[in-house]
């Protein structure tokens, strides 16, 4: 495992985050294998959320964390305000001291190290987020903040606020990076950077320095060679059909034809090459990825070893024609 250091954050941040859904609450004993293999991996940070499971996620992985000793080494990503049935809009103060003293009681921890805003609505005033970001940040209960699925001129926003008034800015953020564009939204108020869609918002975030924590690296799967274009009828597993409606056009299977020719050159896996694609854009990005079971474990560790030449992510992105040598 490779790891950056992030200011605010006292320990290293793996460049590669194991995300949290598969905890389920009738298989701890199987929740707790999957953590240790990943563990021994030097998956040493985790991604979850206060509405992953209806909380069931962070309650698994506090749990894990407590009963393996090991607070003083892992890192914590957590994201609350998300929209839930009845509270369509749950970005504001209220709402974000909610969602962190649960996440925090969940976690059995009084602090996390990364905490981001699950959603935006940019209706809602960015000075009172920064507010109430803050304060929690001030006594200690949370390292250092930004926003899952916002647009960087939003966080332009917030950051130009925290300067003006004395606050801690915005310094990491969390939108969808893959080879593959997202071409629909997998669920409503998802926000991308991927292709020629986001190179505005991955240059500000670049310019100024902020790290990126990217989810859905191997757009949900489809990355990794399990779809083709003959094959899509026969899934009908939620986690397998709702990339398929974000991912799956002409355009991506192109990207897909040059992942699956890539790492056959490189010998690598499909999974390999898109994880480094995510890697090798800059030291500050890192991929948010879903280790299901514990065979997947070495092979997606092992990403962080490859590093792509510019010239071969142009190609992967069907900038170039002439494949680079």
């Amino acid at each position: 495992m490779k790891y950056s250091q992030i200011p605010g954050v006292d320990k290293p941040v793996a460049r590669l985050l194991q995300g949290t859904v598969m905890l389920t609450e009738d298989n701890r004993d199987d929740n707790f294998r999957l953590l240790d293999a990943l563990f021994e991996q030097g998956f040493s940070s985790y991604d979850t959320a206060h509405g992953y499971g209806a909380g069931v996620c962070e309650k698994e992985l506090g749990a894990w964390i407590e009963a393996r000793g090991l607070r003083d080494q892992v890192v914590i990503l957590t994201k609350g305000c998300h929209p839930y049935k009845g509270e369509p809009k749950r970005v504001a103060p209220e709402f974000i001291r909610q969602d962190l003293e649960e996440s925090l009681e969940r976690l059995r921890t009084d602090h996390v190290e990364l905490y981001l805003l699950h959603r935006d609505d940019r209706d809602y005033p960015v000075g009172e987020i920064v507010d109430a970001l803050d304060e929690f940040k001030s006594k200690g209960h949370i390292g250092v903040y930004g926003g899952s699925n916002w647009r960087a001129d939003r966080v332009a926003a917030a950051n130009d606020y925290a300067a003006a008034n004395g606050k801690a800015p915005f310094t990491v953020s969390s939108p969808q990076f893959s080879v593959a564009e997202m071409v629909k939204e997998p669920w409503p108020g998802c926000i991308s950077v991927s292709g020629g869609q986001g190179e505005a918002d991955r240059e500000w975030y670049d310019n100024n320095k902020i790290s990126l924590f990217t989810w859905s690296s191997l757009a949900g799967g489809f990355l990794t060679g399990k779809f083709t274009r003959d094959n899509l009828d026969s899934f009908s597993n939620y986690w397998d059909t709702n990339p398929i409606g974000a991912y799956a056009y002409e355009s991506n299977f192109r990207r897909l034809d040059r992942i699956l020719e890539l790492a056959a050159d490189k010998g690598a896996s499909p999974a390999q090459i898109s994880l480094a694609y995510v890697l090798s854009h800059n030291p500050r990005y890192h991929a948010i990825i879903a280790n299901w079971e514990i065979a997947q474990i070495p092979d997606n560790a092992a990403a962080v070893d490859l590093e792509l030449s510019a010239a071969e992510i142009a190609w992967l992105e069907l900038k170039t024609e002439e494949k680079p040598a």
